[in-house]
């Protein structure tokens, strides 16, 4: 599957809209990414060990984004974006959307 952050995608055109394609995630930590982020706080710096669960969120949130918008007909999304926030309360992780706009696209002619 296409997917472009633009609207469009070089040598091809858009001949429907499917409407929009999202992927949510929420994820928490492991005890070992919280316990190395907790002794990375003391010191500051980069948190690898959070980096890797951000990574992690934002590939499984494109692929559930991915499968939504096969869902809907798409063979392509395009205007591609990420959205996070922090849930904080009994469970502290982070929610991840992945969405954009389900289109089936076809190869320009020559």
């Amino acid at each position: 599957m296409h997917i472009s952050t633009t609207f469009d995608i070089p040598g091809y055109t858009v001949v429907k809209h499917c409407g929009v394609a999202r992927g949510v995630i929420v994820r928490t930590p492991t005890i070992s990414q919280g316990f190395m982020g907790a002794m990375k706080s003391v010191v500051g710096g980069n948190i690898q060990a959070y980096s890797e669960m951000c990574d992690q969120a934002r590939a499984h949130a494109t692929e559930l984004m991915t499968e939504d918008a096969k869902r809907l007909g798409a063979n392509a999304v395009v205007g591609f974006r990420y959205d996070a926030s922090s849930i904080t309360g009994q469970v502290n992780g982070t929610e991840v959307v992945a969405y954009g706009t389900a289109v089936v696209i076809k190869e320009k002619s020559a």
